[in-house]
């Protein structure tokens, strides 16, 4: 009797298997995904680069949590994340080090003098890059791979020139860039919408990406009476800049691109900064079309208020996580056209999609001043 309820256990176990190991083959396998991101974590620029590394981040747990299948295995996106230190060299480094870790796509790097750099060695290992960088320059390489987050200075330029002069009335222009390939392609784009608009361009001046003092190039500007200065660069320098433009009693408007438009340019400039304008890629963060629930899903995540450049890393790291699915695969070889195609609605924008040069195809910019403390926006426009 003992053998026989033995046997009968054993007979009824072994018919339990086939159904037991069933349920156990339909459990999705979890591949891990590398991307690389690469900004400048360090130094003066280290603000531009948290709040960049934010936006993807919070893009990633979305994309994670959606538990999405990718041929037939669900998809962990992992972060191969680097500091290039907003430095040329730095940056072609660490671009040799993500491709060695064999990373599926790259979002970076942030600024133009570290992206194009760097966009080499991923186009040489056929690795899609969709980068903040806005110089012109960057999609302009015939690489394949090369993709932006936001407009190009191309298109801020144009929109931002003709801004000043048919509704602020400048009519005299000076013109003053750091010499990095960002702050110099948007101050010639800016002087070249300008001109066009009819402003008369009364000097044209240099500085660096570290410098503090400007008196003496300031002095020279002070006798050319210009209406408006416009600066090509970051907030590091802007803000003394404009604190020594008031100094001097020049009163001259500054006007600058979307690396001024940041609280810590408020803060460093003080109410100096009074009166400052800056154009920006998009409209204001409450007026996207996401941008409210963006606001409070990074406001959970951070516990600090999202800045410039977040929104537009999630929309960046989105569409690179979209075109994997859409490809049904995560091989920069199979997924790099339907990066090509994409179209997506976004936290930035309704039509999240790339024309044949990976240059965003919807394109608004938003002019902003700073009124008794705070940036607001003076007026939005499609790119002309």
């Amino acid at each position: 009797m003992k053998y026989a309820m033995q046997r009968l256990m054993l007979v009824a176990l072994v018919s339990l298997l086939p159904s037991m190991t069933w349920g156990a083959q339909t459990q999705p396998l979890i591949e891990k995904v590398k991307i690389g991101v690469a900004a400048p974590l360090t130094g003066l620029q280290a603000h531009y680069g948290h709040d960049f590394l934010n936006g993807i981040i919070l893009a990633t747990a979305d994309f994670n949590a959606s538990k999405a299948i990718i041929n037939g295995k669900q998809i962990e996106i992992v972060l191969d994340t680097a500091d290039d230190q907003a430095n040329s060299h730095v940056a072609t480094a660490v671009a040799k080090k993500l491709v060695d870790d064999d990373i599926k796509g790259v979002l970076g790097h942030f600024n133009s003098g570290t992206t194009i750099p760097a966009s080499r060695i991923y186009a040489q290992a056929g690795i899609p890059q969709i980068a903040m960088a806005t110089a012109a320059e960057y999609t302009q390489q015939g690489f394949r791979n090369t993709f932006r987050m936001m407009t190009s200075d191309t298109q801020q330029g144009k929109v931002a020139g003709h801004f000043v002069v048919r509704k602020l009335g400048i009519k005299r222009l000076a013109l003053v860039d750091d010499r990095t390939i960002y702050g110099k392609g948007l101050a010639e784009q800016f002087g070249k919408a300008a001109k066009e608009a009819g402003v008369i361009i009364v000097g044209r001046e240099f500085t660096t990406n570290k410098a503090t003092n400007f008196t003496a190039m300031l002095i020279k500007l002070k006798r050319l009476k210009p209406d408006a200065i416009f600066y090509g660069g970051a907030d590091a320098q802007a803000a003394p800049l404009v604190k020594q433009m008031y100094r001097l009693g020049l009163k001259a408007k500054l006007i600058s691109g979307d690396m001024v438009k940041t609280s810590s340019f408020l803060e460093m400039a003080g109410t100096a900064a009074e009166g400052t304008v800056a154009s920006l890629a998009g409209v204001p963060l409450n007026a996207m079309p996401q941008g409210q629930k963006f606001m409070q899903k990074y406001r959970a995540h951070f516990h600090e208020e999202a800045q410039t450049y977040a929104p537009y890393s999630y929309d960046g790291a989105m569409a690179m996580f979209a075109a994997m699915k859409k490809a049904n695969s995560t091989d920069p070889d199979k997924y790099l056209s339907a990066l090509t195609n994409i179209n997506i609605a976004g936290v930035t924008t309704n039509r999240f999609a790339y024309d044949k040069y990976g240059n965003l195809k919807d394109v608004r910019i938003t002019l902003y001043q700073v009124v008794q403390g705070k940036w607001q926006a003076l007026s939005s426009m499609p790119n002309q």
